[in-house]
């Protein structure tokens, strides 16, 4: 009995979260799937082909991307498939394309969380979406010289795909939201027993000398472990009350709150990906690797930078000042 009460509480909490990725998922693909089919997004391609093409992506991609950017992860997923066939698409392409949308997804809730501890929205949302730019520019080089993950992508799940009728349409999406159900499910849980067990703890030990390599220390590491094991939520949560409490340095919250927006959620969201298609090292350790370097030569340029400058662009004073 007295675990039943905290599984039903966590299950509630599974149910709360699927709720509201229903209510945002659904509506966008519907509208999706019906602008494909009358030939919009067909004709609104080019506009996002100049983008696209730095990545050696489809153009029709960019709705996916752009989707990604205001809803999340899972709001971009089921269009993938949707936008451009399975059979166009090589694991060079999803793994590049996830490398996107895993650098720069939900901005309008992340980052108002990330401005709620300090950093400025403006700044860390554009960091957010140049890392992700920048990143997948350098794997599209690298994959396009080397050849690698050239064949042609096999997921282990396909959200959605196109049908010819709408009855088999509604079944297919119906389908998916069970499977995101699942999924969503299995991660939910899999993180608790990971805490519960201990190993959690024991890869936030782990990860804190890369972190330093970043520049990120003491009490900082540890919060921004918790954000890249468990999301912006929770890390950027706890940024915020030790913020306003004073106890970690402006500078020190400012990093790690940039260093979550380039790598963070990495459980979930990495394995979500894989399922696509994408590869382990395209999307995790490559990411990772970019997220410590360009973390660290933010650290530098910020130790070059005034505190008049720092605090008029970079980090809101009222943060620091309800800390006091």
């Amino acid at each position: 009995m007295l675990f039943l009460t905290p599984a039903l509480r966590k299950t509630r909490d599974i149910a709360e979260i699927y709720w509201v990725l229903i209510k945002i998922t659904i509506p966008i693909t519907i509208l999706t799937e019906i602008l494909a089919r009358m030939g919009v997004i067909k004709a609104l391609a080019p506009a996002f082909a100049p983008v696209m093409n730095l990545f050696g992506l489809p153009p029709e991609l960019g709705l996916a991307w752009l989707t990604g950017m205001l809803v999340g992860v899972w709001g971009a997923v089921p269009l993938i498939f949707t936008l451009v066939p399975q059979s166009a698409l090589s694991v060079a392409d999803i793994t590049i394309f996830s490398a996107l949308i895993l650098f720069a997804h939900g901005l309008p809730i992340e980052q108002k969380i990330i401005e709620k501890a300090g950093p400025s929205m403006v700044v860390t949302t554009l960091l957010r979406i140049l890392g992700g730019a920048v990143y997948a520019f350098i794997l599209h080089n690298i994959l396009t010289v080397t050849g690698w993950l050239s064949a042609p992508v096999n997921p282990a799940w396909i959200p959605l795909n196109a049908t010819p009728d709408w009855p088999a349409y509604f079944l297919g999406l119906f389908e998916t939201m069970v499977w995101m159900f699942v999924i969503l499910f299995v991660l939910f849980w899999g993180l608790e027993l990971l805490k519960i067990s201990g190993v959690l703890a024991w890869l936030m030990k782990i990860i804190s000398p890369v972190l330093r390599l970043a520049g990120i220390r003491g009490e900082a590491g540890h919060l921004t472990a918790v954000g890249l094991f468990l999301g912006i939520s929770y890390g950027g949560g706890l940024l915020i009350r030790e913020a306003q409490s004073g106890t970690i340095p402006p500078r020190q919250i400012f990093l790690s709150c940039v260093f979550m927006g380039f790598a963070h959620s990495v459980i979930e969201d990495t394995l979500v990906v894989m399922a696509l298609g994408a590869d382990v090292y395209g999307v995790l350790l490559g990411r990772l690797i970019f997220a410590v370097v360009a973390t660290a030569l933010i650290a530098v340029l910020l130790r070059h930078l005034s505190d008049q400058a720092f605090f008029a662009r970079m980090f809101r004073t009222e943060t620091v000042k309800a800390g006091t």
